[in-house]
């Protein structure tokens, strides 16, 4: 079993233990610097660990491959793989840490105007006082109870929010830090007492567009929204409309319809709104990264004793 691993992020710590969970099941594995270094011997590879487009693209020996990222919209694209029977795994579970401390930074930054006073600070101008809100007694709704949407509401509920809501294709949830669950078909009626909206959808069909014009206009006057799911989800037109005519106090967005976004977008100059460029999750936290690489160990074990893969990803359903 000969299995290639990907990762310019990795250090010597996590090869170590990728090294030492292949030899404990008898793999052979090659560390390669970029898909054009994968040596002959390992051109049979059966298990990719890494973003390997190309490598999955030509090889049919590939019959795992584990994706470092927890979205895997690009994956699922026909003609993506050449052995169409690939299994694919990815590491939903990693990014929870990273992705919900991103999304308090946010919300913070947002309704205590931290944006405003930023801006007037690298300009050497002092400024005034603001109004500002807080996420003590805010009404939250997060879209997406996954572990990103699950990580973010466990740390909101120490700011003593009103309520914290979950919406989610099924209306189910085990995750105790919600006050309540409901399905997607439910999504209008939440929308009219949610003050701060935080989406975390994966980028599938059902998902595309959900927030739309005609959604947006049901949230309240003065309603933050907070997206690090996939930029289609949002009508980004109606998002500049509502900004503009502060019908909505504000947004931060992680992740767009087109990336890198285009310096003619109108989004760079809209206002109250913060751009980041989608880097909520990646492996730049050490965290999210020692817990990717465990993952994929286990999981190695699991394909080796021929037991069922972790997060394996439904091809159907998109994630």
């Amino acid at each position: 079993m000969k299995v290639i691993v990907y990762n310019n992020a990795l250090k010597s710590q996590h090869k170590n233990l990728i090294k030492e969970t292949a030899e404990q099941v008898g793999a052979d594995v090659c560390f390669i610097e970029s898909e054009d270094s994968i040596p002959e011997e390992f051109e049979d590879a059966e298990i990719f660990y890494g973003p390997g487009l190309k490598t999955i693209g030509k090889s049919k020996h590939i019959k795992w491959f584990c994706a470092p990222s927890a979205g895997v919209d690009f994956l699922l694209k026909p003609g993506v793989f050449a052995n169409e029977e690939c299994i694919i795994t990815n590491s939903a579970g990693a990014y929870g840490v990273s992705i919900a401390e991103h999304i308090v930074m946010l919300s913070l930054m947002l309704m205590r105007q931290m944006h405003v006073f930023f801006r007037k600070s690298i300009s050497c101008e002092w400024g005034k006082p603001l109004p500002q809100k807080s996420l003590k007694d805010c009404r939250i709704t997060v879209l997406g109870t996954g572990d990103i949407g699950s990580s973010f509401a466990r740390r909101a509920k120490a700011f003593e929010p009103k309520s914290t809501v979950g919406v989610c294709r099924s209306g189910k949830c085990s995750e105790s830090s919600f006050d309540k669950i409901y399905r997607i078909d439910e999504f209008n009626e939440v929308l009219r007492e949610t003050e701060l909206l935080v989406m975390c959808l994966p980028g599938t069909t059902e998902t595309e567009g959900v927030l739309s014009k005609e959604r947006m206009d049901i949230l309240p006057q003065g309603a933050y929204i907070v997206n690090v799911g996939r930029g289609s989800a949002i009508d980004e037109s109606a998002l500049i409309e509502n900004l503009e005519n502060e019908k909505l106090a504000g947004a931060a967005l992680d992740v767009f319809v087109n990336e890198p976004l285009p310096e003619e977008s109108p989004l760079w100059t809209t206002k109250n709104l913060i751009i980041t460029p989608h880097v909520a999750g990646n492996l730049t936290l050490d965290y999210t990264l020692d817990k990717n690489v465990e993952m994929f160990c286990e999981n190695l074990v699991n394909y080796a004793e021929g037991r069922p893969l972790k997060h394996v990803v439904d091809k159907v359903r998109g994630y």
